[in-house]
């Protein structure tokens, strides 16, 4: 039996935080995605919560996709699951490596109404009862340093240059642990300064992500896949005339444009592996999408699947996607754990929902925080491609600028060092 309800929004700005802690409080699982428009080509996430008790792993999940709602998320180390490669680094959180939980609550919202849809009878009396408040400052540690970093992309282009690679998605974590801090409230703190169209806070008994991510891995809708990989950055200009100039700027980069070519043919042959013959295109190129700190370089790859194609045959054809890992794919799986000095875990992976009719949409696990409320201690993680032409003191510039929003909500504006250990 499935029950429905609805009632109004009240008058009161920290609604949807109240909704989330009853949501917490009830529930071992459950992700809210929240979208904020961007003009991104197919959309972004819907605006919903969902929550459930019941977790799965891959191959449960692949046997109740068509019966179920589902919602996931698949961690980069998954990688080991379906090419010989290794995770040795140091384990920041344990996170689970594949974990789905059956949608038993499903909630939405408009300008007046919170609807509920769900297998149970739901009692509202403390809905609206929980208490805002901000989150403590909190120190962060770098785990690169630098001159660390600089040597490391020194090392990735020598690699390059002896034809071992021709691009790598190469990163650095930061960590921090504050019990006091509330993910709830850091989610709705990160999406208030950078609001995204895969915006979403995954909960997974006590480990959480925090998530204001750009970029979609890969959306089902019917027989049709679409990729939208990204990869090409630059700020956000002090005005409207800077701001075009940067944009332009992005667009006819040679260096951006190789980078983002590089991993468009990477998708390219990973869907043609689960896709029609023939039915591979690229929508679009080199298109550019301007984000609260930053433009980013965004092209589109879209195919037409087989028949009898599975979700867990698409993800093992196409995971981890290319604009997280470079060029060719398992050469840099290899370096990535030789140079970077963490397990990526549930950064760089994919979180997203498959509905009942088996159609589904992942994001691309970055610009998000990682957070285990048992411990407090939490981790985020960014990135850059280095390539051939690559300067190292820019890319780690770079890095920092796609932090920003991250160390903002964290540090509240406070002064640290870019130390390392």
């Amino acid at each position: 039996m499935t029950f429905f309800s609805k009632i109004p929004i009240p008058p009161k700005d920290n609604w949807l935080f109240c909704l989330l802690d009853w949501v917490d409080r009830h529930y071992s699982h459950f992700c809210i995605f929240r979208d904020y428009q961007v003009g991104y080509p197919f959309g972004g996430f819907p605006n919903k919560i969902q929550a459930g008790q019941l977790s799965v792993g891959m191959d449960q999940a692949v046997g109740l996709m068509g019966k179920s709602e589902l919602v996931g998320i698949i961690s980069y180390d998954y990688k080991n699951q379906i090419e010989s490669c290794t995770s040795l680094n140091t384990e920041l959180i344990n996170c689970p490596e594949v974990v789905f939980f059956v949608v038993e609550l499903t909630i939405e919202w408009d300008s007046n109404f919170i609807f509920f849809k769900s297998g149970r009878e739901l009692h509202f009396e403390s809905l609206f009862e929980s208490h805002y408040h901000s989150n403590p400052k909190v120190s962060i540690e770098a785990l690169t340093g630098k001159e660390k970093y600089i040597q490391d992309v020194l090392a990735i282009k020598s690699h390059i240059e002896e034809g071992d690679i021709y691009e790598m998605n190469y990163c650095m974590a930061f960590e921090f642990e504050e019990k006091n801090w509330s993910p709830i409230i850091g989610f709705l703190e990160l999406i208030s300064v950078s609001p995204m169209p895969f915006s979403a806070l995954f909960k997974a008994q006590n480990t959480f992500l925090i998530c204001a991510s750009p970029e979609r891995f890969l959306k089902k809708n019917g027989k049709r896949l679409i990729a939208q990989p990204i990869k090409g950055t630059v700020k956000r200009g002090k005005d409207r005339e800077e701001d075009e100039i940067l944009k332009n700027k992005l667009f006819t980069s040679e260096k951006e444009r190789a980078e983002n070519l590089m991993i468009v043919d990477l998708m390219r042959n990973d869907l043609s592996k689960v896709s029609r013959t023939g039915t591979v295109m690229v929508d679009e190129l080199f298109g550019v999408y301007a984000f609260p700190r930053v433009h980013q370089m965004i092209s589109t790859v879209s195919s037409e699947l087989k028949d009898g194609i599975n979700f867990k045959e698409i993800i093992h054809a196409s995971f981890p996607m290319g604009s997280m890992t470079g060029a060719p794919k398992i050469k840099c799986m290899e370096l990535i754990d030789r140079y970077e000095n963490f397990k990526r875990s549930w950064f760089s992976g994919a979180l997203g929902y498959v509905d009942q009719n088996g159609d589904f949409d992942f994001n691309v696990v970055i610009r998000s925080i990682i957070f285990d409320k048992a411990s407090g201690k939490g981790y985020f993680a960014v990135g850059s491609a280095i390539t051939f032409d690559a300067d190292a003191g820019y890319e780690f510039e770079e890095c920092y600028l796609k932090a920003s929003a991250i160390l903002e909500i964290l540090n509240k504006n406070g002064e640290w060092k870019k130390s390392g250990k």
